[in-house]
């Protein structure tokens, strides 16, 4: 997983923290350096709409509206202006495939006529993308911290610098 000092880290679900392992407590946060995400767990962590970098934070906290940090790390979730453009992508991408491959297997296997396949499919194209739309946004987070590791890292390191900055206000108030 990753490093704290000289300890290795295991990831704890009662403090929801990363924890060095062996007894080597330390204050310090995660080291960004260390911040290594498999595929499998960028597709996972997509498909159940969690953080990408600690797997435990919850992304949306409405509907629609996305949290702009994590609550569990803390790390920034908020980008730049267009950065979840890419999202549509994958949510075009997924609604026509599945419209598709449903059109093809209907009408070709089972043999249904236009008439009743286009307007449920035009239904279908007019809702899927509204409930995958979180599903999308999440899977592009995701995949975006495995592909850009260094970006990912660049984002642990801001975040943990601002919170840094927010403590040391707090205690001079």
């Amino acid at each position: 997983m990753g490093r704290i000092g000289s300890g290795s880290v295991k990831l704890s679900r009662q403090s929801n923290a990363f924890l060095p392992s062996d007894n080597q407590m330390t204050d310090s946060p995660q080291d960004s350096t260390d911040f290594r995400l498999t595929f499998d767990q960028a597709i996972g962590r997509g498909f159940r709409i969690r953080c990408p970098y600690c797997g435990l934070g919850r992304l949306f906290s409405g509907l629609l509206r996305m949290n702009v940090t994590c609550d569990k790390c803390g790390t920034s979730l908020e980008r730049e202006p267009g950065y979840f453009l890419g999202s549509t992508y994958i949510n075009y991408a997924v609604t026509a495939g599945l419209t598709t491959v449903s059109y093809v297997a209907l009408h070709f296997g089972a043999g249904w006529s236009n008439a009743v396949l286009m307007p449920g499919l035009a239904v279908f194209c007019l809702i899927f993308p509204l409930v995958f739309f979180r599903y999308a946004r999440s899977l592009w987070l995701s995949l975006d911290c495995f592909f850009d590791r260094a970006g990912a890292q660049q984002m642990i390191a801001d975040s943990h610098e601002s919170e840094s900055r927010r403590e040391v206000s707090n205690n001079d108030v």
